[in-house]
């Protein structure tokens, strides 16, 4: 099944997680959007999936943290291809530091603005849209880091937490022809798992699976939310851990 005319919208979209439901809505037929705060990277990507999939991509640079950014993004994606059928917010943060006592305001504020500030904004400007047409999905990625927050990610889980909290909010506030829902992924193999000290990498240990994921093992729960087999889901929160516990932690 393809979606020649739908449009799908990732932030985050050029490496990572981002890149492989970009490289999946592309492979299903979507015409895409990918953004970030590169807009060299977004439109490299952008051409690999015009050339690869024979799809409408456009690559778009958006910080989501900042609110005008995120008003000129859905503004560009409407004036380009018309409409919005899904929103991905895959794009976060989430820096290291050396204590909390040491988190400055700057971190603070940009943790927030990147991880819950952007996604609530896209979300109702994207959704409103949605909603003035055949309505559409939002999908956004969050983090198990919500069910166990540590010091050393601490603003970072609470940022998400938040999200969680405007998933289920939205979800209500645009239905029913919007569809809204959460996915929390474990321990990725992603640009952020560079910084991961081997205390940290150890704790993949706990899960089921016994190992960190490939990016490309969110695509999964990302589709079943964005088609038609979830249609009776929303307001979900699906965690995507491999079986993940802290409790060895």
């Amino acid at each position: 099944m393809t979606d020649t005319n739908r449009v799908a919208v990732v932030t985050g979209g050029s490496r990572g997680m981002g890149r492989e439901i970009s490289r999946d809505f592309a492979r299903r037929g979507f015409r895409v959007v990918v953004a970030s705060r590169k807009a060299a990277a977004c439109a490299e990507l952008a051409g690999e999936l015009r050339q690869q999939y024979g799809v409408e991509a456009a690559g778009l640079a958006c910080h989501v943290g900042h609110w005008a950014e995120c008003d000129a993004l859905v503004a560009q994606t409407l004036a380009e291809f018309g409409r919005i059928d899904v929103l991905v917010n895959n794009a976060g943060m989430s820096p290291l530091y050396p204590s909390l006592t040491e988190v400055s305001e700057e971190l603070f504020d940009k943790v927030i603005g990147v991880n819950l500030k952007g996604p609530f904004r896209l979300g109702v400007l994207a959704g409103t849209a949605m909603q003035q047409r055949d309505g559409g999905q939002i999908v956004n990625i969050g983090s198990v880091a919500v069910l166990q927050p540590h010091a050393n990610e601490l603003p970072y889980a609470a940022a998400k937490a938040g999200l969680d909290t405007v998933t289920i909010g939205l979800a209500h506030a645009l239905g029913p022809t919007v569809r809204v829902n959460g996915v929390l992924p474990g321990m990725f193999a992603t640009d952020i798992s560079k910084a991961w000290t081997p205390d940290i990498v150890a704790k993949s240990e706990n899960a089921a699976l016994r190992r960190i994921a490939r990016p490309e093992e969110i695509v999964g729960a990302v589709r079943f939310l964005t088609s038609d087999d979830s249609s009776y889901t929303t307001g979900a929160i699906i965690k995507v851990d491999g079986g993940l516990t802290w409790a060895a932690s």
